[in-house]
């Protein structure tokens, strides 16, 4: 995750871009909706057609520079089963992103994105609700549409989520949204972190609180 758990030495903090920033992106959503196939168009570049459910969670990497910095990105793909709904929410700790994915070709899987996501958040470390996330509209190739654009973009808009209509059989738009992900997660990280620095900057031993107040 973002936050150092232990206070670190001074000079371990400082923003080194020889660094990279590990970052952790998860992507939840109901069954069938294609998630393994999302992540495995963005990293390895291919349409992976292989309907065997995922299991709890399997992870893949991706390295990328976001603004000249360079990220790993370990992202979490989760199985949408409802059984394993307990067991996927244990990998929610430590993300810095979060994708949202559902089909667009199947209206359940739209109307589930609000538990998915009142989970995630109640799962997480409470922290700001702007927590880096973004929407999918995944199987924008198929015809048999049953999800509007304008309904999931109005969702989106009101709880101010990025929505991307994706493909990853046709890999539309699918690097975009992880790069937004991507780019969200990394300032929030970097917001923390300079917060996280001026807190332990503030915090000299040798300072004693001044008893008198204001």
């Amino acid at each position: 995750g973002a936050i150092p758990t232990a206070p670190l030495a001074p000079q371990g903090l400082s923003m080194d871009a020889s660094k990279k920033v590990d970052l952790k992106i998860i992507i939840i959503g109901a069954l069938g909706v294609g998630k393994t196939s999302l992540l495995h168009q963005y990293v390895h570049k291919t349409f992976y057609e292989d309907y065997r459910t995922t299991l709890g969670a399997s992870i893949l990497t991706k390295v990328l520079a976001v603004d000249s910095t360079p990220l790993k990105l370990q992202i979490w793909d989760t199985g949408g089963q409802e059984r394993f709904r307990s067991m996927v929410s244990t990998f929610y700790k430590g993300s810095d992103g979060c994708m949202l994915a559902f089909d667009v070709t199947d209206r359940e899987s739209f109307e589930a994105l609000d538990n998915w996501r009142d989970d995630f958040l109640e799962k997480v470390i409470p922290r700001e609700q702007d927590f880096p996330m973004v929407v999918l509209g995944n199987k924008i190739d198929l015809s048999d549409r049953q999800v509007p654009k304008e309904m999931a973009s109005a969702w989106c808009k009101e709880k101010d989520i990025p929505y991307f209509e994706v493909s990853a059989k046709n890999n539309i738009n699918v690097a975009e949204a992880f790069e937004t992900l991507a780019k969200q997660a990394l300032s929030t990280y970097k917001g923390i972190f300079e917060s996280y620095l001026t807190d332990s900057i503030k915090l000299t031993p040798d300072e004693k609180p001044k008893q008198s107040c204001c």
